[in-house]
């Protein structure tokens, strides 16, 4: 117990994030949710045993934070003096909700000093680069070869293909309100590369921010929604089809980490030639591994939430049977597949935390009848804890920053 990852078919654990207890935290509100109770109180204390000297110890200072730290040394590893922009400005929920619990601003104020400098950043299209350099200073271009090598390039390919599927999405709106017809739109996407099992949370981001987490039956009964809303509420439901279209073209019903559309390449279909947009999606040999990803079931949760469409519990149903068939470990856990395109697909010997802290709780949370977490009450981070959101908390973050300030929520 305690591990960072598990190697399920090994039977093991491995401590790649230094020995945080990945597994144990990432589960903890997992179980929560579903009340295991005997489970919450062992790893609690597993937590308290472990982790509270390591939790307390005063790390490095800097305004924009370090990529790459080294816990067993506290040194920092060297990254050419970037961050990666996604990595820096997705913890301002959790800093603030501290600083609310504990009444200290200073966590809450140290996050949101990154904000304020994205905010003055120069923009291309409205977007910041993929990096920010720890110095403060513009960074307007990168390499090639920083975007695909170092400790940071996975996160690096998951930034870049976000921005794909953000700049499309600018393509839209561009096209439809320049030439005003949904054919246009779709010239706009031939041949973008919008793949990314990273980025398939838009579509729960998108129809959140359009009723802001009521159902929408709700907010049509009650006049809530603009035109804008509407639309961006239909975005939500066409990209999420999309995403869950890269499950369905494959052979094992579970998607790629990257794919194409709209390619010319022949023989690299998921496989599963029942589905009629088995040549639409291009699965290129180097993307075709599942590494248990959350995104698609986190958007299909949400989804089923605000519109009540039973077709999102199918779609999430017929993934959890495809991670039961060809993902689960009879001793014990689930490991990735190296590709998705072959039967049977082969194992990859690895679970990441992930998996527990995310895409079972999605699942459970689609599934289940109760409504444990309101999604109008509270607001999930990118790892998928929920923080409450009330009136006292809005108090709070608007008395420790001042008028103008970007909130993180």
């Amino acid at each position: 117990m305690g591990y960072d990852e598990l190697l399920p078919l090994n039977q093991k654990g491995v401590d790649g994030l230094g020995g945080l207890g990945a597994i144990v935290v990432d589960a903890l509100d997992t179980a929560m949710v579903m009340r295991l109770d005997e489970v919450v109180s062992e790893a609690g204390s597993w937590i308290e045993r472990h982790l509270l000297e390591r939790i307390n110890q005063k790390g490095h200072s800097n305004a924009i934070p370090f990529s790459d730290v080294v816990l067993s040394d506290r040194s920092t590893l060297s990254t050419g003096g970037l961050s990666s922009t996604s990595e820096v400005s997705t913890l301002q929920l959790e800093f603030n909700y501290l600083s609310f619990l504990t009444g200290d601003p200073k966590c809450s104020l140290e996050s949101m000093k990154v904000l304020e400098h994205i905010k003055n950043l120069p923009k291309a299209e409205g977007l910041v680069p993929i990096y920010i350099s720890l110095r403060r200073e513009p960074v307007n271009t990168v390499s090639q070869k920083q975007r695909t090598e170092g400790p940071e390039s996975q996160d690096n390919k998951e930034n870049e293909t976000g921005y794909l599927i953000v700049r499309t999405i600018y393509l839209i709106n561009r096209t439809v309100n320049g030439h005003g017809g949904q054919q246009s739109a779709n010239v706009a996407l031939n041949g973008e590369h919008l793949g990314g099992e990273t980025v398939c949370f838009l579509p729960g981001t998108l129809a959140l921010d359009a009723t802001k987490g009521i159902t929408k039956a709700k907010a049509v009964k009650d006049s809530l929604l603009t035109v804008e809303d509407l639309e961006n509420l239909k975005l939500a439901e066409d990209l999420v089809r999309t995403c869950f279209e890269r499950y369905s073209v494959t052979s094992t019903g579970l998607a790629p980490e990257i794919a194409y559309f709209n390619g010319n390449e022949g023989g690299l279909d998921g496989g599963n030639k029942h589905s009629k947009y088995v040549n639409d999606i291009i699965i290129k040999v180097a993307d075709r591994q599942n590494l248990l990803r959350p995104e698609t079931v986190e958007s299909l949760f949400v989804l089923y939430r605000i519109t009540g469409d039973p077709k999102y519990r199918k779609w999430g149903w017929e993934i959890f049977m495809a991670f039961e068939k060809y993902a689960k470990v009879d001793s014990g856990g689930y490991c990735s597949l190296d590709d998705v395109t072959m039967l049977p697909p082969q194992k990859r010997d690895k679970m990441e935390a992930f998996f527990l802290g995310e895409t079972l709780k999605y699942l459970y949370l689609l599934f289940g009848d109760r409504n444990p977490i309101p999604l109008d009450k509270f607001v999930f981070n990118t790892e998928s804890s929920s923080f409450s959101y009330n009136k006292h908390y809005k108090k709070m973050i608007q008395r420790f920053h001042c008028t103008g300030s970007i909130f993180a929520i």
